[in-house]
């Protein structure tokens, strides 16, 4: 489905990232992987990447909460790959707490990275896109890109800035041949989400699976996990040609969470 195309994922050495690359692999992209971690782990997810899909798969780090960085990493993915085709802007970082009490640091960081770093990702790739006359811009949002929760102002606010972009990236390349929507998954039990479980158990001294049911109960009405696989085959989709007349939306794989 997607056999030649380049694509880069930003914040995809582990987890939803991760799999979204394994999903546009497995339909025959080329890839970039990016982020931070262990470095011989990293390296045998590349190659694994490689190995099970018959595509390129390279891995080249930056420092996303820089501007100059962003657009640099772009520029070297591309001459990496030979192209840029799909740029996945997935990269995030959380942090809880009352507004007052919130580390300015703290807000920095997370607008940086789960909102500017998206800005100048998607600058830095348009140019790319629009001379050969397609692309595809999908942004990792999130259900708080679209509804509030308490103790989450940056994240919330960064998410919600995320979709506010892509309806914007939509609007100005509207029949040039590229497309820009957001995907907004509700409760993927990633390591931060495992953390909030945990925590929950603890406080309120039931077990770890029982807390995830919590948790859920308070936002997910299915009661179930999105799983990151899930959200690669939503990439995969919206890369797809029968996404082409798809942009400027909003995807929710929530359990119904946004429904309410």
């Amino acid at each position: 489905m997607l056999t030649g195309k380049h694509a880069v994922i930003t914040g995809s050495t582990s987890g939803i990232g991760l799999a979204i690359a394994r999903e546009l692999a497995s339909s025959g992209a080329n890839v970039v992987i990016n982020g931070f971690g262990d470095a011989a782990a990293i390296e045998k997810e590349r190659v694994n990447l490689e190995l099970e899909f018959d595509i390129k798969a390279y891995y080249i780090n930056a420092d996303l909460m820089q501007a100059g960085a962003t657009r640099a990493f772009i520029n070297d993915s591309v001459q990496a790959l030979g192209g840029l085709d799909i740029l996945v802007n997935n990269a995030g970082i959380q942090h809880t707490d009352l507004i007052e009490d919130f580390p300015i640091e703290r807000w920095d960081a997370i607008i940086a990275l789960n909102l500017s770093a998206v800005f100048h990702g998607t600058a830095a790739a348009l140019p790319y896109m629009k001379k050969q006359g397609w692309g595809r811009i999908i942004n990792i949002a999130s259900a708080h890109g679209l509804v509030g929760s308490v103790n989450k102002s940056a994240y919330v606010a960064a998410k919600h800035g995320v979709v506010g972009l892509t309806k914007v990236t939509a609007l100005e390349n509207a029949g040039n041949g590229v497309t820009c929507n957001a995907i907004c998954p509700g409760f993927v039990r990633t390591p931060l989400v495992e953390k909030q479980i945990v925590a929950l158990s603890q406080k309120l001294s039931i077990s770890v699976e029982d807390a995830a049911k919590e948790l859920l109960s308070e936002k997910q009405p299915s009661l179930q996990f999105v799983t990151p696989k899930q959200l690669g085959g939503a990439a995969v989709f919206l890369a797809s040609e029968a996404a082409d007349q798809m942009s400027g939306t909003t995807l929710s794989l929530d359990g119904g969470w946004t429904a309410r």
